[in-house]
């Protein structure tokens, strides 16, 4: 049997003197008090059982140890993994507005494109009713073309350009005043009569 005092019992179980005192009053631990010193009793197998247990506890603790540094390794490599996937996914966002607000504008850009189109066409076949004429007496019809539709002219100034007589000529007019309203080649714009001479023809009048 060894013999250790109470701290060097504690050193070598590397607990506190306090729990030595516990192991002998528990009867663990054996001890002898010589010239008022008291001694621990170790047996050398306790000995050889208590270095095996330390080593086996060094040996946990370093297994411990690395198994802490491979998840510690592994879950930086998920963050920076997780990193990598935000970021491509901002940008794969960040170009799908890019794209979506493009495709938006090529669509306004279109319906403008179409809505010129629209009011460019409306405006050529009511352009007389959106630019007024002078006020005049029906049978002083004006002789001038209509302003950026040179093919439409008064009915008088047609009837003239035909070589037809007045006397005839009154009676023609007289006769379309009860069939303009109806009849799709004549325009009437404030008891004005005026004729498209490019898209209809008027044989039928003579």
């Amino acid at each position: 049997m060894q013999k250790m005092t109470v701290e060097e019992a504690a050193t070598f179980f590397k607990v506190s003197k306090e729990a030595i005192h516990n192991r002998i009053r528990r009867g663990t631990l054996q001890a002898v008090v010589e010239n008022q010193i008291k001694y621990v009793l170790i047996d050398p197998d306790t000995k050889k059982a208590v270095h095996k247990a330390t080593g086996t506890l060094k040996g946990v603790q370093e297994g411990f140890v690395s198994f802490l540094q491979e998840q510690n390794r592994e879950l930086l490599e998920k963050i920076e993994k997780l990193e990598q996937e935000t970021r491509m996914l901002r940008q794969d966002k960040e170009q799908m507005l890019i794209e979506e607000r493009e495709r938006i504008e090529l669509i306004y850009k279109e319906k403008d494109e179409q809505l010129k189109s629209i009011l460019n066409a409306i405006g050529s076949k009511f352009l007389l009713e959106a630019k007024p004429l002078e006020e005049e007496h029906f049978e002083a019809e004006i002789t001038e073309s209509v302003p950026n539709i040179p093919n439409i002219i008064s009915l008088k100034k047609f009837l003239k350009q035909q070589g037809i007589s007045q006397k005839k000529r009154e009676k023609i007019i007289k006769k379309v005043q009860k069939i303009a309203k109806k009849d799709p080649r004549f325009l009437l714009k404030e008891k004005k009569i005026y004729v498209d001479t490019n898209s209809f023809s008027y044989d039928d009048l003579f």
